[in-house]
């Protein structure tokens, strides 16, 4: 081989890669090819197989919708509520005196998840200000106290509703009777009357306590010029139990309880939805009968109805399909408790986030009921080795019913004879799916482990008709 004179071999290059005439030569005395140039960007070819994907999907029209998908949501307000009509009428019969110049009553709205309480008064506000020669003699502030973590956030997000310019705006790093007396001020400057709807106000309660709550309940006794009435929105049948006497009595004037949608009333919300969002013809018999039935089993959720529709859809999409069948429904409800899941256990508190671990743990080796004196132990264990300090077990106790409230877990008394009673725990979510969301917590990063593929975890959430296994 020809070396150069210092003794070094020649560096090759693309230029004395052999040409198109002299690789043919090549090719005829060996027999085989020479290799290839190597082309100076190699991942070329997978960027543009990556982009004529990505062009095939947004090109890709589907025949299955034909208005916006956002009718399935539950942020969509339709003109007409099926099976809600006597409870609009119960809330506007309690705003009607604030249409007359007199302050309405209180009112506290009660039902489960998925009733219709947040679209029956966004309704009724949407049908007031519509009508401009009612608009005029009422201002609604809509306030979701699942997203307001103190009384601070909740005086300030309420008196700036009022602010006309920036600069009348309440900013951040007052104090909070300050706060109070700005947001008086810009309520007087407005003048009359005020709807205030807390919607999800146990969760202020829970985070925050009930004294935000008297503050706002005697604020018509410091106004001038304005008047409030309150309407809250809650999940939770017995929060004003922990109320102060003083609070419950000033909020609970007037109630309406919402009750759980039934499969009837669920299949004729989805199929008035179902009118305005798909063309005609595309969905399968069965399908809005199975969606409407998995949510009646779940305390009637109108919400994971529509979800469960929706996502059937979007899964018959994906799918190219012609038509939305019972197939797409089961995928979807697969795919949405995973999703809810996972959810959920990100937004545990830290020390509820190392329990549920604790648990899963527990249950994987087991594959039985673990009870709770074994569950504190491995919380403990767990939390040392994550450099947090361990709970009280009266706090403990306080998470297990959270988690049991949530659907995680199912904890149940057993008598231990001489020993007293204890609660026995069982797992009601797929431990494979659940360790591993809670392990792309960075808490909980370090504690994740490999897992064997073809690793098999039995939960009664997975197959509930099956015993579970002995040690």
């Amino acid at each position: 081989m020809h070396r150069l004179p210092d003794g070094r071999l020649p560096e090759r290059s693309e230029t004395n890669a052999p040409s198109g005439a002299a690789q043919d030569a090549l090719t005829a005395q060996t027999g085989t090819p020479s290799p290839a140039v190597t082309p100076s960007n190699p991942s070329s070819r997978s960027d543009t197989t990556a982009n004529d994907l990505f062009d095939s999907v947004l090109k890709y029209t589907t025949e299955l919708f034909r208005g916006t998908r956002e009718i399935l949501r539950e942020s969509y307000i339709p003109s007409r509520l099926p099976h809600r009509e006597h409870q609009i009428r119960q809330v506007a019969e309690v705003l009607a005196p604030a249409l007359q110049g007199t302050l309405p009553s209180n009112l506290l709205i009660y039902g489960k998840i998925g009733t219709g309480k947040t679209a029956v008064v966004a309704q009724v506000r949407n049908d007031i200000q519509r009508r401009t020669d009612l608009s005029s003699l009422l201002t609604f502030v809509t306030v979701n106290c699942g997203n307001i973590d103190t009384p601070y956030s909740l005086l300030q997000t309420i008196g700036n509703a009022f602010a006309s310019k920036e600069t009348d705006r309440i900013p951040t790093g007052w104090s909070l009777d300050r706060v109070q007396v700005a947001m008086r001020n810009l309520m007087d400057a407005r003048g009359g009357m005020t709807i205030l709807i807390l919607d999800e106000i146990d969760r202020l309660v829970a985070r925050s306590g009930d004294g935000v709550l008297y503050t706002l309940s005697q604020l018509n006794t410091e106004l001038d010029k304005a008047r409030m009435a309150i309407i809250g929105i809650s999940n939770d049948l017995k929060f004003t139990n922990s109320l102060d006497a003083r609070v419950r009595s000033r909020l609970n004037e007037e109630k309406i309880l919402f009750p759980p949608y039934d499969a009837t009333q669920l299949q004729d919300i989805l199929r008035d939805r179902a009118r305005e969002v798909f063309r005609e013809g595309v969905i399968d018999a069965g399908v809005i009968e199975r969606c409407a039935a998995y949510a009646a089993l779940e305390n009637g959720d109108a919400r994971r109805a529509l979800a469960l529709l929706r996502l059937a859809a979007e899964m018959a999409e994906r799918d190219r399909a012609k038509r939305i069948t019972s197939d797409h429904v089961v995928k979807a409800k697969s795919r949405l408790e995973q999703d809810l899941i996972i959810d959920c256990c990100r937004t545990l508190p830290p020390h509820c986030k190392v329990l549920l671990y604790a648990i899963l743990q527990a249950f994987e080796r087991r594959r039985t009921g673990v009870l709770t004196g074994d569950v504190y132990d491995g919380y403990t264990r767990l939390s040392q080795r994550l450099g947090l300090q361990p709970l009280h077990a009266r706090s403990i106790s306080n998470y297990l019913s959270e988690l049991e409230s949530l659907g995680l877990i199912r904890a149940t008394i057993v008598s231990r004879g001489r020993g007293g009673r204890t609660r026995e725990i069982v797992v009601d979510v797929p431990i494979s799916e659940t360790i591993p969301a809670l392990e792309d917590d960075p808490l909980l990063a370090s504690l994740a482990k490999p897992r064997g593929r073809n690793q098999m975890l039995l939960t009664n959430f997975d197959n509930p008709s099956r015993a579970a296994p002995p040690f």
